[in-house]
């Protein structure tokens, strides 16, 4: 058995490995990383009565894997660079949930603190960019905007919010479409801002400005390589709200964005599957 572990900025997730299939997948919250690690490490083995004995080796990635200097517990652990852990996690799960074919390429979005491009293949992984825009774009503005900083709390209010008193539209600026964009699309991210918006506005405003600004990245990452479909990875592939703005995005660009059923997971997974 392999332990992949994607000890992150504020969330680390960790996964089992058999045979090469993933059997079991935690997550945790710490903001020290060996104190994140090792949390997710002992609650895998706790919850799942696994004993060390049945570990083969541990593979760590993820922005805090650098603060781990040694073996986990005595076993073997490996650092994975988390590009190459994207890559090959994405793959597996197009592969695996989206029954893509092996031999096409795709492009992998994966939405976390803040949020990395990639594009993967049997041949190659390259890392195409990203943006500071995620995660903690949305819990930041938020505690400072409408004293939100529970993400729960922040999407209960999204969910019951009107982008229009936020939002500048094209329908506030013109009578007719614009070319491929029509008239309920965005002029500008909090180009109005109304004084009777309310705080479910301006945290469904918050989401808008962050998955647009995600979706319209990736969407010319795709159209660049000629791929049309995107595979969404990341503790943001799991947001309602961001999925639906990302599919509003894909409409207009004929790309199909991908939400695998453990795209949470998908760097752990590639730390335990990435070749040594």
């Amino acid at each position: 058995m392999i332990i992949g572990i994607d000890i992150g900025s504020t969330i680390t997730k960790a996964v089992s490995i058999e045979n090469g299939s993933v059997v079991r997948q935690i997550k945790t919250k710490a903001m020290d990383a060996v104190t994140s690690a090792t949390g997710a490490f002992g609650k895998m083995l706790l919850e799942n009565n696994i004993k060390l004995a049945d570990i083969q080796k541990i593979r760590i990635t993820g922005a805090g894997s650098s603060k781990i200097k040694g073996d986990i517990f005595g076993i073997p652990t490996e650092k994975v660079n988390e590009v190459t852990a994207i890559g090959v996690g994405g793959l597996f799960l197009a592969h695996k949930e989206a029954e893509l074919p092996p031999e096409k390429p795709i492009i992998i979005t994966n939405i976390g603190t803040g949020t990395i491009l990639i594009e993967a293949s049997r041949e190659k992984i390259a890392h195409l960019g990203g943006t500071g825009v995620g995660g903690g774009t949305i819990l930041g503005l938020s505690k400072r905007l409408i004293s939100l900083s529970s993400f729960n709390d922040i999407m209960d209010a999204a969910k019951d919010g009107n982008r229009k008193p936020v939002d500048l539209l094209l329908e506030d600026i013109t009578e007719t479409d614009i070319s491929f964009l029509s008239r309920e699309s965005t002029a500008a991210n909090f180009g109005k801002m109304l004084d009777t918006a309310k705080n479910e506005d301006i945290a469904l405003a918050i989401h808008t400005l962050v998955f647009e600004v995600i979706g319209m990245l990736s969407a010319f990452a795709a159209r660049g390589k000629q791929i049309d479909h995107i595979l969404v990875t990341g503790t943001g592939s799991d947001n309602p709200i961001g999925k639906s703005i990302l599919d509003n995005v894909g409409s207009m660009y004929h790309i199909r964005f991908i939400y695998p059923s453990k795209a949470q997971y998908t760097t752990a997974i590639g730390a335990g599957l990435a070749p040594c």
